[in-house]
């Protein structure tokens, strides 16, 4: 088949095609004496795999690794993968069609209600009144759920339970006022080591070893950026704090 015709029976573009090709995910056929390429059903299936695996998400490189496995296989075993590969996604869109039908038949619609039941849940007892840094923390909170899959969404939960004990929704807050108060305050605040100190405390143990895991560090980065200097330096120092106790 040419080149128009693969394209049509994977539901592509030619360009897409010879896009992959340019960049070694399709290898390319060989000209025929004519001059055209001829494409074969194998040729059709690899294309309709790395369109697959883009769409689950995969990378160039993870996509390379994978069409590399598939090298010297029988084409039975490379149909059943790439079967595999869409099982996954339809699994995936079921999983999110499900939650879109269970936030469409709540009463209410909120920015809380995108994120999973678990962390709902928490959220729920876990009230910032009006602090603007506790709004912050549950944005992040939020971001955090985002960017986890089923089984770590569960696990993060888990972690903030805790919080939502009253005694602990009551510290929360007085923190939380606390780090409003250093909004326009420096680095050098002599308010800083203490708050760093307090909130140290206020953690519990699962979360505070989950903050300074290794390749944890850059959530330090990335709340620095929606700080004030004081605040950004409160939370540098709560790290040193939780590394010396454990």
């Amino acid at each position: 088949m040419r080149i128009g015709e693969l394209a049509a029976l994977v539901g592509v573009s030619t360009r897409t095609v010879r896009h992959y090709h340019h960049l070694g995910l399709l290898p390319e056929p060989a000209r025929r004496v004519n001059g055209y390429r001829e494409y074969r059903l194998r040729d059709a299936v690899a294309l309709a795999r790395v369109r697959r695996l883009a769409e689950l998400g995969l990378s160039l490189d993870e996509i390379r690794d994978v069409l590399a496995d598939d090298q010297g296989r029988e084409l039975r075993e490379v149909l059943e993968d790439l079967d595999a590969d869409l099982a996954r996604q339809q699994a995936a869109i079921a999983a999110r069609r499900e939650r879109l039908a269970g936030l469409l038949a709540g009463p209410d619609l909120h920015p809380d209600s995108t994120v999973s039941p678990d962390l709902a849940a928490v959220l729920r007892d876990l009230p910032t009144g009006d602090s603007p840094f506790g709004a912050l923390d549950r944005e992040l909170l939020t971001l955090v759920d985002t960017g986890a899959d089923g089984a770590a969404r569960a696990g993060f939960a888990e972690l903030l339970r805790p919080l939502t004990e009253p005694a602990a929704v009551a510290r929360g807050r007085a923190l939380y006022a606390r780090l409003d108060d250093l909004a326009d305050a420096e680095p050098a605040d002599p308010r800083v080591a203490g708050l760093a100190e307090d909130l140290a405390a206020h953690l519990p143990e699962g979360m505070a070893a989950a903050m300074t895991g290794a390749g944890n560090e850059h959530w330090i980065d990335t709340m620095a950026g929606e700080m004030s200097a004081a605040q950004a330096e409160v939370f540098r120092r709560l790290v040193d704090v939780l590394r010396e106790r454990s």
